[in-house]
């Protein structure tokens, strides 16, 4: 029964990160296209259908590898990357900034959203702490800030590198992105310590203390 419990959770889970990754790649492709780059559209990407950006590889079998060979400590998955031809942007150095913080700040503005509902539904009495409603939309601000907190990691590719990368000069940006093979390594070491772990329940216990969840 637990295990048949087990799976129907990260089922559930899975299905609420992918619908918010959903609309962390669809905020990236609608900045690349708002700042003149249509690839993602052109690819059928610029789209909110869960489908569509789904990677069998990177959304299914790596969370499951991982899972199965940590004995569930950790599993690391994304969604499908929208495409950008950071060429074909206005201004490419400036934009691949506002295009790599599109994705984070769609979490933001969803987790605050999720907040906000919640504060109004415990006011009201609609629906107070330890609620079904009030846990699941808890859940799925969780996974909000859980997207946020790991795309801004400055771990090439995630969406914090792009930051990193318009900081530096050109020839040290140029190093730093080559580095980008590597550091899936270095990710793996991050999660399996437990090092993003307490960096996530940290930022989480500040959000809880601050609107008093």
């Amino acid at each position: 029964m637990d295990i048949w419990r087990t799976i129907t959770q990260a089922i559930f889970i899975f299905a609420i990160f992918i619908i918010f990754a959903t609309f962390h790649e669809y905020a990236h492709g609608w900045m690349a296209y708002r700042l003149g780059d249509p690839t993602a559209k052109q690819r059928g990407r610029l789209s909110l259908n869960p489908i569509v950006h789904i990677d069998l590889f990177w959304t299914i079998i790596m969370p499951i590898l991982l899972l199965l060979s940590t004995g569930g400590r950790f599993a690391i998955g994304s969604a499908k990357p929208v495409p950008v031809s950071y060429n074909l942007l206005r201004n490419p150095r400036r934009d691949i900034v506002f295009v790599g913080l599109a994705g984070p700040m769609a979490n933001v503005i969803w987790a605050l959203i999720l907040i906000w509902v919640m504060k109004i539904g415990n006011a009201t009495g609609a629906f107070v702490s330890g609620s079904p409603i009030y846990s699941l939309l808890f859940i799925c601000m969780y996974v909000n800030v859980l997207l946020l907190v790991f795309n801004l990691l400055p771990i090439p590719p995630l969406d914090g590198s792009k930051l990193v990368e318009s900081l530096l000069p050109d020839r040290y940006a140029y190093q730093y992105m080559r580095l980008q093979p590597f550091m899936f390594v270095i990710l793996i070491a991050i999660m399996y310590f437990g090092l993003f772990s307490k960096l996530f329940m940290f930022i989480l216990s500040i959000i809880v203390y601050i609107f008093k969840l």
